[in-house]
């Protein structure tokens, strides 16, 4: 299946397993540490908790970051009837990179790894926007 919504539509699913990993981790630390929700008004003001808590939510952040130009690019490819199979390929790719960079945050947080997986699906993303453009523009 030559479709680029179903990589955009696993990487909104699992930005929302992200959402809730996010709570599971911070409404357990704020009760802890005694923090009424009421406290978390600003950023930064739950920067206090431990770092499971910030790593989530950290990691949920990054996933309303560079994946936009994600789905606007995938969509894009798709409406212009250029999904074939390495555009697909390479949605994939990114969403695979996208989970590894979230499971590293989630976990480790060893920053080098998260940067190698970071910048890998940067390069996939570069390449899915490059051929496209190439499509639209190189005649």
């Amino acid at each position: 299946m030559n479709t680029l919504v179903a990589p955009v539509m696993a990487l909104v699913a699992w930005s929302l397993v992200i959402w809730v990993w996010m709570y599971v981790q911070r409404l357990p630390a704020m009760s802890k540490a005694g923090i009424k929700p009421q406290a978390a008004a600003f950023p930064g003001s739950l920067d206090g908790l431990p770092a499971p808590a910030r790593q989530a939510a950290d990691n949920y952040n990054h996933l309303m970051e560079q994946p936009t130009i994600f789905y606007a690019a995938a969509l894009a490819i798709q409406v212009a009837g250029h999904g074939d199979a390495l555009a697909v390929g390479l949605a994939w790719a990114f969403l695979g990179l996208r989970v590894l960079h979230s499971l590293i945050q989630v976990s480790v947080n060893i920053v080098l790894l998260r940067f190698l997986a970071f910048s890998a699906g940067t390069l996939v993303l570069a390449w899915m926007v490059a051929r496209e453009l190439a499509k639209l523009f190189g005649g």
